[in-house]
């Protein structure tokens, strides 16, 4: 039997490595369409199946009824993943009863071609549901506020009613969702400073003052700076904050 001894001097060596390379793994940011997702080689494959087969109904240009790219991409797609791009395109696209008919890589080229048409840099590295499932879509100088319109859900503190409207205070950070309802980690999700006006509230809210509730809606301007048009009001918690 061999028995191995580290001398005191190795094993804090050992330690020193290791703990740094966890605070380099921690401090490491998410990488991000600007960090460059797809190559300029796929981009260019998709150009042939895009005219076949997607241009009858969207552009890569700002004009048009479906743009794929500038306000309309933002709007549709800041705050989510190339993942989510991907799943979303391979899924609607081409519009109708051809949806999701066309191959897998030719999705991955056509989601390379739309990054390349909204000015993003190419890369050395193909979209493909591996590599972009956590590539963030975001402006370049951070992720922001979420546009006007977005469907959210928003976790605050039901505030008593104020004129017209009821107000949440504390209320997090909006989160973009595809649809309304309360999220599982509603009850312990941190909390932030906003206050946001709730707008057409439908239902009567008297008993849940003061409670932990999870608000889903539109926003009304960006980051809900002039509130939310209220889908649902839901209590997630008897305290607040």
């Amino acid at each position: 039997m061999f028995t191995t001894h580290r001398t005191p001097g190795a094993v804090a060596t050992l330690f020193v490595v290791v703990l740094a390379r966890v605070v380099l793994t921690a401090q490491t940011p998410p990488k991000t369409v600007w960090d460059g997702a797809y190559t300029d080689a796929q981009a260019e494959r998709a150009q042939g199946t895009f005219s076949a087969s997607c241009s009858r109904c969207h552009t890569l240009t700002p004009e048009g009824a479906r743009p794929l790219v500038g306000d309309q991409f933002w709007q549709a797609n800041t705050q989510k993943t190339v993942g989510d791009l991907l799943k979303f395109v391979s899924t609607n696209m081409p519009n109708g009863r051809d949806a999701g008919s066309l191959s897998a890589s030719s999705y991955n080229d056509l989601v390379a071609l739309i990054l390349k048409s909204n000015g993003f840099p190419a890369g050395t590295t193909e979209v493909s549901p591996d590599t972009v499932a956590t590539i963030q879509i975001i402006p370049k100088d951070g992720p922001g506020e979420l546009p006007a319109n977005t469907l959210v859900r928003v976790v605050g503190c039901l505030a008593p009613k104020s004129g017209a409207d009821w107000t949440i205070t504390n209320a997090s950070a909006p989160l973009r969702v595809d649809k309304p309802g309360v999220g599982t980690d509603d009850p312990t999700r941190e909390l932030g400073n906003r206050t946001m006006a709730l707008k057409f509230v439908l239902s009567r809210l008297d008993t849940n003052v003061g409670k932990r509730v999870s608000v889903s809606g539109i926003l009304i301007g960006a980051g809900g700076a002039d509130g939310i048009n209220v889908s649902s009001v839901t209590r997630v918690g008897d305290t607040c904050p």
